[in-house]
């Protein structure tokens, strides 16, 4: 004669897996907004590598570079600085680009997260 107990089966219970479905579209879903901001982030780095690198930038003046990056910005569809906020100077010859600016993007509703960046050419 068998007198085990029986065992108490374990499992995710309906209300679990609709709370974890839930966590996860929030997830997603926030991750799907904040990846076009990061993006832009890396664009506006890409370009200024790009004109830290042309041997006709190294001599050029403030207003050159900044038009520069106007010509390149609109190749890329930069929207989130101006050419007007970049910080130009100049190291022993060395040319450095660098912006600081930040992006709010809305949620739902009511709710945003703010974005602050410092892409710069530098890195």
């Amino acid at each position: 004669m068998n007198t085990a107990m029986p065992v108490q089966q374990h499992g995710l219970s309906f209300g679990g897996f609709v709370f974890g479905a839930f966590l996860l579209v929030l997830v997603s879903i926030t991750g799907l907004k904040l990846i076009p901001a990061y993006i832009q982030n890396a664009r506006i780095n890409a370009v200024f590598a790009e004109i830290v690198r042309d041997p006709n930038m190294d001599k050029a003046s403030p207003r050159d570079i900044r038009n520069s990056f106007d010509k390149r910005a609109s190749i890329d569809a930069i929207t989130a600085i101006k050419a007007d906020e970049i910080e130009i100077s100049s190291d022993g010859g060395h040319l450095e680009l660098s912006a600081s600016y930040s992006v709010k993007v809305p949620l739902f509703s009511n709710v945003s997260i703010m974005l602050e960046f410092n892409p710069s050419s530098d890195k």
